[in-house]
């Protein structure tokens, strides 16, 4: 026997909710196709890998990976392996030439061409501009009955001088709020309770016939039948309006989180991204949130070590820290990134001023975490059920509209989906523990 069947795939991922949501969708597709998947490449006939080229790391993670594969195929030459993603779009046909094992790669707008991809006897790379790509549905498997993530616009228009992200995904398209809403009410049907609407800036959303707002579309969501939480990933500082924050505020099913990317404290350095905000323009939109969402829960991004930034610069940035008293924050070193102004940037600073820095940002937003988490003991809070806890099969595990999570001892019949009140009890720095009421 060979050991494994013509029409099995492996499937990994790298990367952000958007990679995660599109490998949904070559499972669909693949699906369609009559593949069937299994967790153990060495059992499938067409291994996928959805790649990230967002930092350096994820991109030296992927490699190594790789070669893993390179080595399996040396054993069963009719192995298909495609890389899809973020580093094939950045790399293009340069990546078959250099990894001759690779069979064809594709980018996050040609995913449709899958199909075709597969059965041509020919090693290629899918990375063309795709201006439909807003205009086709495709089909997903979700792993997640009662949550997922819906897609509501592609690419990114702001060239941060650090972010790739408009050169791997292209310029942004919006999808119809007609395509967005009927998706939504498909989940919906499915029991799904809450979705996430994805884009790489949610906030700059524009309906491509109507020009309707990402306000108006919240309008629209809100209203669907069965639905019981919104949530959305990413907001762009810049262009966080007055009509989104009251939007938050109005809508009963818009969750009181926003993850607003901040990158740093000193109006220099974010000057310097192209970030089109400064500090203080920053500071007075959170007030602005927290005046209108009394309770609302930031989180945000971190870059530590960017080119040119001095001490001061990084003092900036963990003083906005503490003056903003953020809920929770993801922090990374400072990557040069091809195709990116900052890479060609003077005053490229030492890996390890950068580990230091990154450190110091860490360490002080753990503090800030926990502080704000202890004020949550002793509150009574709605969580939605997710399930039993990954890392504790005796405990379950929901979420807060705030996005907090909370493990808890299920004391009665519990499903997932379900809108449960718990007691908190305790806190730590990334959850909360709770006893279920009644």
């Amino acid at each position: 026997m060979k050991g494994y069947l013509d029409k099995v795939a492996y499937l990994q991922t790298w990367g952000c909710q958007m990679n995660v949501h599109d490998t949904e969708k070559i499972a669909g597709v693949l699906r369609g196709e009559g593949y069937l998947f299994t967790d153990k490449p060495e059992e499938a006939a067409l291994i996928i890998l959805n790649t990230c080229s967002i930092r350096e790391k994820a991109e030296h993670k992927f490699m190594s990976r790789l070669g893993y594969f390179r080595r399996l195929k040396r054993k069963r030459p009719g192995l298909l392996i495609a890389v899809a993603g973020c580093i094939a779009q950045q790399e293009g046909e340069r990546f078959l030439i250099d990894n001759q094992y690779v069979d064809f790669t594709f980018g996050p707008q040609n995913i449709v061409r899958l199909p075709e991809l597969i059965l041509k006897d020919m090693r290629k790379a899918a990375v063309d501009d795709n201006p439909a790509l807003a205009e086709t549905d495709l089909p997903a498997i979700r792993n997640d009955d009662t949550r997922a993530w819906v897609n509501i616009m592609y690419g990114c228009n702001n060239f941060c001088s650090y972010c790739v992200v408009p050169h791997t995904r292209g310029r942004e398209r919006s999808r119809p709020v007609d395509s967005i809403v009927g998706e939504i009410k498909t989940l919906a049907a499915l029991c799904c309770k809450e979705i996430t609407l994805l884009g790489q800036n949610v906030n700059s959303y524009k309906d491509p016939s109507t020009r309707a707002s990402f306000a108006e579309l919240l309008e629209h969501v809100n209203a669907i039948e069965d639905i019981e939480r919104v949530r959305f990933v990413t907001s762009h500082p810049k262009d966080l309006s007055q009509e989104l924050i009251c939007a938050i505020r109005d809508l009963p099913k818009v969750c009181e989180h926003i993850h607003l990317p901040l990158q740093s404290g000193s109006s220099k350095i974010l000057s310097m991204m192209n970030r089109k905000y400064s500090y203080e323009d920053y500071r007075q939109k959170i007030n602005l949130l927290r005046e209108h969402i009394p309770g609302i829960s930031i989180t945000t991004d971190i870059i530590a070590g960017f080119p040119g930034e001095t001490e001061q610069d990084h003092e900036d940035t963990l003083s906005a820290l503490r003056e903003i008293g953020f809920d929770g924050a993801f922090a990374f070193k400072y990557s040069r990134r091809p195709y990116t102004a900052a890479k060609e940037m003077d005053g490229q600073l030492d890996e390890q001023i950068k580990s230091e820095r990154l450190k110091t940002i860490l360490e002080l937003q753990d503090d800030i975490t926990d502080k704000i988490n202890r004020r949550l003991k002793g509150q009574t809070i709605e969580i939605l059920v997710e399930g039993v806890s990954a890392s504790d099969p005796n405990h379950w595990t929901g979420r807060t509209r705030t996005n907090k999570i909370v493990n808890f001892t299920p004391e009665k019949s519990l499903e997932k989906g379900m809108l449960i009140t718990v007691d908190i009890t305790n806190s730590f720095r990334h959850s909360l523990q709770g006893r279920p009421q009644g």
